[in-house]
């Protein structure tokens, strides 16, 4: 394996070349990233990540033990993946029936939260800040800053962008900790600083 400056590989880690990787990222025990996967800068993997080929993740992602980032996955930056959380990339597989001809692309926008054992079935897009709760079965877009729990999962309220609950009942929220101000509107939730600093000072 060549020599990645500022990358740090884990012994016991596979990289397949060629593939791109960013500097400071860190990719720990048993963990796998195949040939052409493109890797951002300051990501970390956890123990026993899998990276398929074509997958793109952007900078500074978390992605924590036993998560498989299948083909046609793509995680924007500030992505948060916990642990052992599940995306998909087939609606209808069958043992001995090929269908990667069907691969169904799954993106995830920037800043978007995993809970601990979700699911993301494929071929949806997650908006930015998205948050979705442990357990909780994707089954169709997510909107931006939408806080999602269940099978199928359903939206139940908004979050900030720096990962805390909003208040509701209000058209004009604000967050009680980083004072994040929003609109919520047709069903949206629209930051009234779209180009605010992530993350939050």
């Amino acid at each position: 394996m060549p020599e990645r400056p500022g990358v740090y590989v884990h012994p016991s880690a596979i990289v397949d070349e060629p593939c791109e990787i960013g500097a400071g990222t860190k990719i720990w025990h048993f963990s796998h990233v195949m040939r052409g996967a493109q890797v951002g800068t300051h990501c970390n993997f956890g123990q026993n990540v899998f990276v398929a080929p074509g997958v793109k993740i952007g900078n500074h992602v978390k992605i924590q033990n036993n998560v498989s980032v299948y083909e046609g996955v793509t995680l924007g930056d500030y992505v948060f993946c916990g642990p052992s959380m599940v995306f998909t990339n087939v609606i209808n597989p069958r043992g001995g029936i090929e269908r990667k001809s069907e691969f169904q692309p799954t993106t995830v926008e920037r800043g978007v939260t995993f809970g601990a054992n979700c699911t993301i079935v494929c071929g949806h897009r997650i908006g930015e800040f998205a948050f979705i709760g442990a357990g909780a079965v994707v089954t169709r877009d997510v909107r931006a800053y939408a806080l999602l729990v269940g099978n199928p999962a359903r939206r139940i309220g908004w979050m900030c962008r720096c990962g805390t609950r909003l208040p509701a009942g209000a058209k004009r929220i604000s967050c009680s900790v980083c004072r994040a101000s929003y609109r919520e509107k047709g069903g949206h939730l629209e930051a009234l600083e779209p180009e605010a600093a992530f993350p939050p000072e």
